[in-house]
């Protein structure tokens, strides 16, 4: 192939992107076939500049919280072949880390993330565009576990946030970002009929 076939995963945040793109990596990584996963958390913007406070009151659900210029580069790197200086993120201090990560290109690059159908220029960048629809109800009690497990948050917090900036977001930006879409994925991301037709859709790209 003279390039790497780019997949998005979107959908809103606890869709089961994440999990759909484990289970897909799941499928290549069996046959062989080398796949180099992107999230596109990894991008939002450092905020060094600012003390933790403000940091805090960062909407994070809003396209402006990711650094999407920074993606668009290190996306059109890898289908030239080349490797790029992944950041790193830490969701306690709100801020990106220091250290970056060396990641080589590869003939599949999944990438998954909240808003990236909803920007045209990264919409330019994927073969495929998939995006994971799950009832919202459902999105925030898995944001709620993985938030207060993982990321040292309260559920007061995580309440206040959905409420404010999650919900409200979500219909602004992500839900419209459906239509741009190549397939749309229902059952969150162990939808076993979704992933082989995906995977049969990509084996037939590489040949």
């Amino acid at each position: 192939m003279s390039t790497p076939l780019i997949i998005a995963i979107s959908g809103a945040s606890g869709s089961g992107k994440s999990l759909f793109t484990e289970n897909l990596l799941k499928e290549f990584s069996e046959e062989g076939k080398t796949v180099q996963i992107l999230r596109e958390d990894h991008y939002y913007r450092a905020q060094d500049h600012m003390p933790l406070p403000e940091r805090e009151k960062t909407n994070y659900d809003h396209p402006k919280a990711f650094e999407h210029t920074l993606l668009v580069e290190h996306l059109q790197a890898l289908k030239n072949w080349q490797s790029i200086e992944y950041p790193h993120y830490c969701y306690k201090t709100h801020t990106r880390l220091a250290q970056t990560e060396t990641l080589i290109s590869a003939p599949v690059i999944i990438i998954e993330g909240i808003m990236l159908l909803a920007n045209e220029a990264l919409q330019h960048m994927f073969d495929i565009k998939i995006f994971v629809d799950t009832p919202l109800d459902i999105c925030l009690l898995r944001r709620m576990k993985r938030d207060i497990a993982e990321r040292g948050r309260t559920l007061e917090s995580v309440a206040n946030q959905y409420e404010s900036t999650v919900k409200p977001m979500y219909h602004q930006f992500i839900a419209p970002s459906r239509f741009t879409a190549d397939v749309i994925v229902t059952q969150g991301g162990e939808n076993k009929i979704a992933l082989d037709v995906i995977k049969s859709h990509i084996q037939q790209s590489l040949i």
